[in-house]
């Protein structure tokens, strides 16, 4: 059974930082690109970023370049995203995505809330 679990969610003031993890289980990790996503309310889910399997290139949102980034432990089976100068626009739940050979699994999500 394959299970995503994100974890390192909260709330936080503008300007903080937080640090998302997402362990993985269930699948041969080192395989597989990982992406991290958010879902405000009352809009579409978004690619924040990603980054593929041997963790060589990363792909960053315009919106978090240079504060947000993401990186993966594979010997872990465990994908990081690190969250610096976080502004109340950040606020969603954050999911992780794992892909690769045709199959996408997808974590229950962390809520992150940063307040102004």
């Amino acid at each position: 059974q394959v299970q995503l679990v994100e974890s390192g969610g909260g709330l936080v003031q503008a300007g903080g930082s937080l640090r998302l993890s997402c362990a993985a289980s269930g699948i041969t990790f080192s395989m597989y690109g990982i992406g991290w996503y958010r879902q405000a309310p009352g809009k579409q889910r978004e690619l924040v970023a990603s980054i593929i399997s041997s963790g060589g290139t990363t792909n960053y949102a315009d919106s978090v370049k240079g504060r947000f980034t993401i990186s993966r432990d594979n010997a872990k089976n465990t994908v990081y995203l690190q969250m610096n100068v976080l502004r109340p626009e950040d606020t969603a739940v954050y999911y992780c995505r794992a892909g690769g050979f045709g199959f996408v699994y997808w974590g229950q999500g962390t809520q992150v809330t940063v307040s102004s």
